[in-house]
Formats: structure tokens, C-alpha cells, sequence
């Protein structure tokens, strides 16, 4: 129950604090979609989603108004497209426009899916999925791709690494224009989940329902708020208010997902707890953790701030929530996070520094623009750096990079809304090639075998 006090609260959160559904994503499986071709099974796809989520926007608007809740993103994931092309991956591209039409004609901010899970092996239908990546991304404007390259149970599969690698400078090239921004779509995963409501990486498991409805919260500036009140406070206490704080803002998810899944007639799924920051100011991660103490986000103490920040959201978000899934903690993007951009652009923050905080929090190396001469080895290598990070570590890590064409250490990449806008990182010159060359795949971790 809620007392008077509650809901003043609750309300000040939303006007003054950035509280708000980052989104209500609709899981859609496509695989009664599939046909004898290509042309058919585009068709059908289309036809399913368009069906499905028809009413997805109105509804998300109408609970925003009733609730007095921003949800500002209202998106769909689809079961990974390399399995439904499986038959005819050439025709792959097909299924990607088509999925991009409806989006659109939909009104669906973006639309996950365009996936492979090749975390073991690389088939070749799959191979031939893959390479159809970097010209759909350039050609379409809300469909995201992401490619799960190994696991804890089944380790790294090297190869999908190095063709990921070269996968990400060819759609860097394709969209250079935007400066690269079809990378913006792609991320290359360890440990994916199937049920992650946020983009780029969201696609909906093959063992999920029909039709899923999976929310994400955000409140970095609530929780920055809170701990304004407590200067002095020691961590532990420190701690006991982010969970405080993490459970009411997970209770406003839990009440948004259960409703929007009524009425859209689909299953609730999960609230993903993550703390997703944007470039607004206020509705920062990296200003959480120098609210704690630090000088500055990326100096020494930053990755422990951050795991006990990613702790206590935890803690407090299951007590909240009947299903949590997906990602949930704290995302570092730097693009999207006014701190980590400030950061940046000051020097403070380097890609290490960032590779080591992902040990501790959800997901990896986000949405962090480096060289647009960066050599795709150098890429992979750094592929395969995070995915290690999450196989020994039982974990869900990714990259999200954008070589940045024609752009150099110093320059600026900017892309607006949420996706924001970044300072070109730099990247180790050391030659990794050889390593990458080498291809196989790593074992999984002596720990993954516990049957």
C-alpha cells in the first residue's frame, strides 16, 4: 500500500528527477512466420508484428496518462532472424526491411532482432546471415542487430569474433555519413539474454511465449537525488538508501508491466532494474557514483563505487518485482551518459578504465566511439577482451563501438536523442592480429561444468 507520503514522492520523482519508463518492449516469436522463400516469409513476419503490436503505442500512451509516467521508448524484439532465414539465409535482408516497415508504420522507436547466436559454432546459414548485417543496418532506420559470440557454457567461438570484427567497420563505413551510426545498432554479446528489453541488443528467446511484454526502468537521477540528503553517510548506509530508492522505482515498472501486458493480451515477462542514463543532465550514472565521493567518474575508486551501486539497485529491485530479468544494474554507455561524456572529453575516463568497471556492472563497452582507422583486428581483439570478462565471470557483457570514418582521437561523433553524442577514444596501436588469425575457440571455464 501506498501512504500520502508515497505518492508525493513518487510524483516529485517524475518532475524533478527524470523518473520514467526508459521501455515497454513487445517480445513477438516469428517463428510461425516461416515460409518456402525469402519473399513469403517477409510477408508473413510483417504481417505478424503489424498484427501484434498494433495497439503497443496507443497503449503505452494511454498508461503514461493515466499513471502520470513518462515511458518514453516503446519498442518490439523478434526471435533471432538468422533462424527464421535459416533456409534462405541470401534473402535475409528481406526480413530485415520488412521488419523495419512495420516499425515504422507502427510508430516503434526501434525493433530488435536482427540476431545470431553463434556462441559455439557458426553454421552457414549463419555465415551467410552475418555478412548481410552491415548493408541492412545502413539501409534501414530502426532495426538493431546483435550477435551472441560465446557463453560461460560453451566459451568463445574466436571466428565469429574476427568476422565480427570486420563486420563493424564495414557498417561503420556503409553509414559514414551519420558518422558511423549503423554501429550505434550493432552490438556483439557474451551470455545474451532472452528477454532484455533494451537496445540494440534486445531479441526475444526462442523458449519465451508468443508474445511477451518486457519493461525496463531508469532512475539514475532519483537515486543521485537520494544521496544528496545523505553527505556524510557512511557505504553501507549509503547502500541501504540505493536499494530504498531502487525498490520504489522498480514498483512503478512492476505496476506499468503487469497493466500493459493486460491489456495488449500478452504475457508479463520481466522489469529489467537497469539504471539506463540518457545525455540530459541530472539523469546521469557516472554523477551517482561522484555523488558518492569521487572527484571525478574513471579515477581510482570509481570501480568500487560502481559495484556496490550495481549491488544495492539489485537488492532493492527484487524485493520490488515478482520476475526481474534481463540486464539489470547500472549501464555505463558514454554516449549517453552526460557524466561519462564529460569525462571523456576531459581525458579522465580511458577504454581500460571502462573495460574494468564492466567486471562489475550490466553489460560492457557501450556505445564508445574510437578511430575510424582502428584496424577491424583491433576491433575483434576487443570483442574478445570483454566476452572473456563475461564467460570466467558468469555474466552478460557486450561492445558496442563505433569506429568513427574519417573522425581521430580528439574529434566529436554526435547522433542525437538518446544515442547522444561521444569524444573519440583512443585505442592500444598493438597488433593483434595473429591472435584473432588464429581463429578456434577458446574453452569454456573449468567452473561451467556443473551437472
Amino acid at each position: 500500500m501506498f501512504n500520502k507520503t508515497d505518492v508525493l514522492e513518487t510524483i516529485e520523482m517524475i518532475e524533478k528527477e527524470h523518473l520514467d519508463i526508459r521501455t515497454v518492449t513487445m517480445g513477438i516469436s516469428l517463428l510461425s512466420c516461416i515460409r518456402a522463400d525469402g519473399a513469403s516469409t517477409a510477408q508473413a513476419v510483417y504481417d505478424c508484428v503489424t498484427k501484434r503490436a498494433q495497439n503497443l503505442v496507443k497503449t503505452a500512451e494511454n498508461l503514461s496518462r493515466e499513471y502520470g509516467i513518462p515511458i518514453v521508448n516503446k519498442r518490439v524484439s523478434v526471435t533471432p532472424v538468422s533462424l527464421v532465414t535459416a533456409a534462405f539465409p541470401e534473402k535475409s535482408a528481406l526480413v530485415g526491411k520488412a521488419l523495419d516497415r512495420a516499425a515504422r508504420e507502427l510508430g516503434i522507436d526501434f525493433l530488435g532482432g536482427y540476431s545470431a547466436l553463434v556462441h559455439k559454432g557458426t553454421a552457414d546459414y549463419e555465415e551467410k546471415f552475418l555478412a548481410t548485417i552491415p548493408e541492412v543496418l545502413a539501409e534501414t532506420e530502426r532495426l538493431c542487430s546483435s550477435v551472441n559470440v560465446g557463453s560461460s557454457r560453451s566459451g568463445i567461438n574466436m571466428d565469429a569474433v574476427g568476422q565480427m570484427g570486420r563486420i563493424v567497420k564495414q557498417t561503420a563505413a556503409l553509414t559514414a555519413a551519420r558518422d558511423g551510426l549503423g554501429c550505434a545498432k550493432l552490438v556483439v554479446f557474451c551470455n545474451a539474454v532472452e528477454d532484455n528489453p533494451f537496445m540494440a541488443g534486445a531479441f526475444h528467446g526462442i523458449g519465451e511465449a508468443d508474445t511477451v511484454i518486457n519493461v525496463g526502468v531508469s532512475g539514475p537521477g532519483v537515486v543521485q537525488h537520494a544521496l544528496k540528503f545523505v553527505p556524510d553517510a557512511d557505504l553501507t548506509d549509503a547502500a541501504e538508501l540505493i536499494k530504498r530508492t531502487a525498490f520504489k522505482i522498480t514498483r512503478a515498472g512492476q505496476l506499468i508491466a503487469k497493466e500493459a501486458a493486460s491489456r495488449l493480451g500478452a504475457r508479463f515477462g520481466i522489469v529489467d532494474l537497469s539504471l539506463a542514463p540518457t545525455p540530459a543532465r541530472g539523469d546521469s550514472v557516472a554523477h551517482i557514483l561522484e555523488e558518492l565521493g569521487l572527484e571525478v567518474v574513471g579515477c581510482h575508486g570509481t570501480t568500487a563505487a560502481l559495484a556496490m551501486l550495481n549491488d544495492a539497485v539489485k537488492k532493492g529491485g527484487v524485493m520490488a518485482s515478482s520476475r526481474v530479468g534481463g540486464l539489470s544494474g547500472a549501464f555505463i554507455p558514454v554516449s549517453e551518459d552526460i557524466g561519462m561524456i564529460e569525462s571523456a572529453t576531459a581525458g579522465k575516463i580511458s577504454l581500460d578504465k571502462l573495460e574494468a568497471m564492466t567486471c562489475v556492472c550490466s553489460v560492457g563497452l557501450d556505445m564508445i566511439a574510437i578511430p575510424g582507422d582502428t584496424p577491424d583486428a583491433t576491433i575483434s581483439a576487443i570483442i574478445a577482451d570483454e566476452a572473456a570478462i563475461g564467460m570466467i565471470n558468469n555474466k552478460t557483457t557486450a561492445v558496442r563501438v563505433i569506429p568513427a570514418p574519417g573522425k581521430s582521437v580528439g574529434d566529436e561523433v554526435s547522433f542525437g536523442g538518446l544515442l547522444g553524442r561521444a569524444p573519440v577514444m583512443p585505442v592500444h596501436g598493438g597488433d593483434a592480429s595473429k591472435f584473432i588469425g588464429r581463429g578456434g575457440l577458446i574453452p569454456a571455464p573449468i567452473h561451467s561444468f556443473k551437472n
